[in-house]
C-alpha cells in the first residue's frame, strides 16, 4: 500500500511538470510580421505615446506567469486595435522596462493576440 502512495505522489508530480507553464517558453515574432495596428501601437511606446485608450501604459501584472518573472510594475501593457471590435479587443503588446527602466528604449515586446492567453516576443 505504501508503494502505491509513492507512485501515485510520483506522477502526480510528473503530470505538474508536464503541464505547468515555462514562463521563458515564449515565442518569436518578426516586427514586421505584425499587423499595421500593432506595429503602429509598438511605435507608439517608443515614442511615449499619445495612446488611445486609458488602461494603456497601466501595469501589467503577469498573473498568468507567462512571461519571465519579474517584479511588479516591470511590465506595462497597450492595446492594439482590432478593426470592427466595439471594445478594446483581444490584442495586446507588452513591454518590459529594461534595465534602465524605459519601456520607450528597452527593447522588450511582447505581442498577444488571444487576451493574453500566450505570448510572443517581438523581435526587432
Amino acid at each position: 500500500m505504501k508503494w502505491l502512495a509513492i507512485v501515485c505522489c510520483a506522477l502526480s508530480l510528473f503530470a505538474g511538470a508536464a503541464f505547468a507553464r515555462d514562463p521563458v517558453a515564449v515565442g518569436d515574432i518578426p516586427a514586421a510580421a505584425l499587423s499595421a495596428e500593432a506595429r503602429a501601437t509598438l511605435a507608439r511606446i517608443k515614442t511615449g505615446g499619445p495612446f488611445p485608450y486609458a488602461r494603456d501604459g497601466s501595469a501589467f501584472g503577469n498573473r498568468e506567469k507567462l512571461l519571465p518573472p519579474r517584479k511588479r510594475g516591470y511590465y506595462r501593457e497597450y492595446t492594439v486595435p482590432t478593426p470592427g471590435a466595439r471594445d478594446r479587443g483581444a490584442r495586446r503588446i507588452v513591454a518590459g522596462a529594461g534595465a534602465r527602466g524605459d519601456v520607450r528604449a528597452s527593447g522588450e515586446y511582447y505581442y498577444a493576440d488571444d487576451h493574453y492567453n500566450s505570448f510572443r516576443r517581438i523581435r526587432e
